[in-house]
């Protein structure tokens, strides 16, 4: 393996990982600097009384309108498109990871990730995302410290391993979490399952790719400097309910509550970019 794409499981190492600010992907591939000692229980976003009454944009508050509309009734699996300058990753939800599921659920309500970029970017290995401090250029000494203020628990399944695709939470090393809870925000996308073998048991899998795995390839070959800070930014535009598959997804459930056979129908995965 490339010494470049290992993180080091010593307790040492890890403590230069989750205190420092522009760091190597030799360090800190997955790693993030969220709020330590953080833990979190999911409720449901709630606009303060300020944030109610205050006046918004007709667009901003029209999108807002549909957005929670197609977050009102998800599937226990539900399907979000990561829509990106370099073309659009379908990922699903695990059911069995129910708060890393809840907690992006929440911030896609929000659009917490519209703006946002990929900041760490390693071929061969992942490409991470989810830090809000990216959103402002000179903040770059902080990229990859960002997040919501808080922690989650982490939440490791054995069925769901570091595959090509998989969709998981980063965090901060061992040595300040040895707890190993996830970040409030920051996930990465697994471009080679053995280069990332090493990290199963150790970070939160909480989803898969479902379609655009070749934009997460075409993502993993920009140009990157020594920070592997993509040298033209690779922006999230927004992250959208899949309204289509979630409703199919929806139907099932229900026609399995009822003990009903699943319908024949194709699964649709192709996304724009492909």
């Amino acid at each position: 393996m490339v010494m470049r794409h290992y993180i080091t499981l010593v307790s040492l190492v890890l403590l230069a990982v989750s205190c420092g600010g522009r760091r190597s992907s030799s360090q800190a591939a997955v790693d993030s600097d969220d709020a330590p000692g953080a833990t979190m229980t999911f409720t449901p976003a709630e606009e303060t009384p300020a944030e109610k009454t205050a006046e918004k944009p007709k667009e901003n508050a029209d999108s807002t309108a549909l957005m929670k509309k197609a977050l009102r009734d998800l599937p226990e699996e539900p399907v979000f498109d990561i829509v990106t300058s370099m073309g659009t990753i379908r990922v699903k939800l695990y059911k069995d990871t129910p708060k890393h599921r809840d907690n992006f659920i929440k911030l896609v309500g929000s659009r917490y990730y519209d703006g946002t970029l990929f900041h760490r970017v390693i071929p061969g290995f992942v490409i991470q995302g989810g830090d809000p401090f990216t959103k402002d250029s000179t903040r770059i000494e902080e990229w990859g410290e960002g997040g919501p203020g808080y922690n989650i628990d982490a939440e490791f399944v054995p069925e769901h391993r570091h595959k090509r695709g998989a969709l998981a939470a980063a965090r901060r090393g061992d040595f300040a979490n040895p707890a190993k809870e996830s970040s409030g925000s920051q996930f990465y996308l697994v471009q080679d399952s053995t280069a990332c073998a090493h990290l199963n048991g150790e970070y939160t899998v909480f989803g898969e790719t479902v379609g655009g795995l070749n934009v997460i390839d075409r993502i993993a070959r920009v140009q990157t400097d020594r920070y592997d800070h993509p040298e033209k930014p690779v922006v999230i535009r927004h992250i959208t309910p899949n309204e289509q598959m979630n409703r199919r997804a929806k139907e099932e459930e229900m026609r399995a509550a009822e003990g009903l056979p699943p319908e024949e129908k194709p699964v649709i995965t192709k996304v724009s970019g492909e």
